[in-house]
């Protein structure tokens, strides 16, 4: 996918689609320009839109571009009609100024990337799953005090270490409170890596040599695609919106031991569009409107990315190459057929 630095005025060149024949018969809904997506600034989104960019330039004739950013930028982006697609607009993150925006009637969800994105703690399957697991009772947050010697912290022994994510992120705040609630920090060490890279690099290297860890992770992300079917979430209180507002609204030093906490929640992950490219390309809208991954698929092909030092569009290739049954049923079987004949393998 071809991006534009629409913001300075420079407009990248067109995209190449698959032949005059397939441009004749497919005239991208009418559009005489290209198709803008949110040039998000994390993978995922970056796989997502590669896939139904290409998708797009190959069957539906169209060519693409993307204005890269970060998501409240890239909102008021689409609000403004500068950007038609958002492959993954997290509306939960941005409710105030998603709702202002649908209530303008700027914006709308058409579809949803994946409806299952995933925050939890985690532990090794080997731990816990097994004759030979040394923490068969192992299933809960409630349960971590008695196995504290297990994942005994090197720097503080007598105390386990919870691998957190990173200093001053939102999830690194979430797991802190959540620590004091469920009374863990008398057993446990709040460890904070200082890096993503540090925490992803500790998650699989003890994985890979099937060592004790307990950790916090999010997916759809690489390290997930890769480890995921080898750990086990562990059990929380049930989600319950109010606990959760309550939870994240106090300040850490205000939760204790009697403070209720709550699991994260499930999150759906849409893809939203400028009301007036809804209105210009319903055809488009409708091949949004099928699209359809999971988390776990999406973890894959960010797995793939890592693996292979693949860009976005090499692993949107490899997905679709590889996937005719899933994505054929998103679209018309023409706009397949040129989809199938414009990738390598075909």
């Amino acid at each position: 996918m071809k991006k534009t630095l629409l913001a300075v005025g420079l407009l990248a060149a067109p995209a190449i689609v698959a032949s005059d024949a397939a441009m004749a018969a497919a005239d991208c809904d009418g559009m005489s320009r290209p198709v803008v997506f949110a040039g998000l600034d994390w993978d995922s989104n970056a796989f997502h839109s590669a896939v139904a960019g290409y998708i797009l330039e190959n069957g539906y004739g169209c060519e693409t571009d993307q204005i890269p950013g970060s998501t409240i930028p890239l909102l008021n982006g689409m609000v403004r009609g500068d950007i038609d697609i958002t492959m993954e607009m997290w509306i939960d993150n941005v409710r105030d100024a998603w709702e202002t925006a649908v209530n303008d009637g700027d914006v709308a969800a058409v579809g949803i990337s994946y409806p299952d994105a995933t925050q939890a703690w985690f532990v090794p399957k080997y731990l816990v799953e097994g004759p030979d697991a040394p923490a068969p009772d192992l299933k809960s947050v409630s349960d971590l005090p008695k196995y504290a010697e297990l994942f005994e912290d090197p720097e503080e022994p007598g105390k386990g270490r919870f691998y957190n994510c990173i200093l001053g992120w939102g999830c690194e705040v979430m797991n802190t409170k959540k620590l004091q609630a469920y009374g863990l920090l008398d057993t446990y060490t709040n460890f904070r890596p200082g890096t993503g890279g540090a925490l992803s690099g500790a998650i699989e290297s003890a994985i890979l040599r099937e060592r004790p860890i307990v950790f916090y992770y999010w997916g759809p992300t690489w390290v997930m695609g890769k480890i995921g079917d080898q750990v086990v979430q562990l059990e929380e209180p049930e989600y319950n919106a109010e606990t959760w507002q309550a939870l994240a609204d106090m300040d850490a030093e205000s939760v204790t031991a009697e403070t209720p906490a709550t699991a994260y929640p499930l999150t759906e992950v849409s893809i939203a569009v400028n009301t007036d490219f809804q209105e210009a390309a319903p055809t488009i809208v409708e091949f949004l409107g099928k699209y359809s991954f999971d988390a776990a698929t999406t973890s894959k092909a960010l797995a793939y990315m890592q693996d292979e030092s693949a860009s976005a569009d090499e692993a949107a290739e490899w997905w679709l190459a590889n996937n005719k049954d899933v994505w054929t049923e998103w679209v018309p079987s023409d706009v397949a057929e040129r989809v199938e004949n414009a990738l390598p393998s075909s």
